[in-house]
């Protein structure tokens, strides 16, 4: 029986050199958790931070929403993170509802606490959909807010890039010119909002190339495990959830170990192909839960750095 082309083309994919092996490591990677609300839910934050430790992350960013309960427990994560953990911490930090004088309070707090690297967002407003209004006394866009925080201190800063538009943009090219207003305003990298397709990534890296932009624009990854939840999160962020993620996920909604490693080889594959494409810098979206970032670290060469951390172990 003479083979069709599609079983070659099954046949030399299944017998070629598999795609994760011999990979060198040579990655950078970084990690983003929220602030817990809970003593149970900052124990978790804390596994995850010890977990992931190991690797060497350029820098873990903690997220930020308006409103003073949510402010101080970012700031108590971020310092623990810096004091305890002895990483690189980067705090997130939005015009919303906030004053420019409390911006520089808080910036100055932070300052004082260690921290030398703000991840600078404008925000959005509280309900999905409705527009941001700017505080009357606050900054009204984040390239006002990275020049604002410049003058502050000498921050590290970084700004968030929409590989999908953001939903309030009015044009695609619109949206990359203003993302180079921040970057001219004094920011040294961008973090991609998650989407699913390298062929995204690629397009947008080449849209802001053309536009002048040479900051590195580092892709951010969500791994699913939540197809409901990440539509939500997408929704709000103009990405796109691809049908076939609908359908791997079909069926496993009490499986969660299965949800688990559907998740992984989706992510894992994702940054494969990214790698390909010349990418060398990953910012994982962790949602606390370290063993899937971990997982797909280490599958694409990204070895601990140490031995005295239970993170290894792990």
């Amino acid at each position: 029986m003479t083979p069709t082309l599609d079983q070659l083309h099954e046949y030399r994919t299944a017998t070629d050199t598999p795609l994760f092996s011999g990979l060198p490591g040579d990655v950078a990677v970084s990690f983003e958790f929220f602030p817990p609300k809970s003593e149970k839910m900052e124990a978790q934050l804390w596994d995850a931070v010890t977990q992931l430790k190991p690797l060497a992350p350029s820098f873990v960013s903690v997220t930020y929403g308006a409103g003073g309960s949510t402010r101080e427990r970012t700031h108590a994560t971020v310092a623990r993170i810096i004091t305890e953990a002895k990483l690189p911490a980067a705090a997130h930090l939005t015009c919303v509802a906030a004053s420019k004088a409390e911006i520089r309070e808080v910036a100055e707090h932070y300052w004082e606490a260690g921290v030398r690297h703000i991840v600078a967002l404008r925000g959005d407003a509280g309900e999905p959909g409705a527009p941001f209004t700017p505080h009357p006394e606050g900054y009204a866009s984040a390239a006002e807010l990275v020049a604002g925080l410049k003058e502050i201190a000498p921050f590290e800063i970084s700004v968030a890039a929409y590989p999908e538009t953001h939903p309030d943009a009015d044009s695609p090219q619109a949206d990359i010119d203003n993302l180079k207003r921040k970057l001219d305003a004094g920011a040294s990298r961008a973090i991609s909002q998650f989407f699913f397709s390298p062929e995204t990534f690629f397009a947008f890296r080449d849209k802001c190339a053309a536009a002048g932009i040479d900051a590195p624009i580092l892709p951010g990854i969500l791994p699913v495990t939540n197809v409901a939840q990440a539509r939500k999160f997408a929704q709000a962020c103009g990405a796109a959830i691809p049908a076939w993620m609908d359908g791997l996920f079909e069926g496993l909604d009490a499986m969660p170990a299965a949800r688990q490693l559907v998740a992984a080889t989706v992510a894992a594959e994702l940054c494969r192909r990214l790698y390909a494409g010349g990418v060398r810098d990953f910012h994982f979206y962790t949602l606390n839960r370290p063993e899937l970032a971990y997982a797909i670290c280490h599958m694409l060469g990204k070895r601990p750095q140490n031995t005295d951390s239970a993170g290894e172990a792990a």
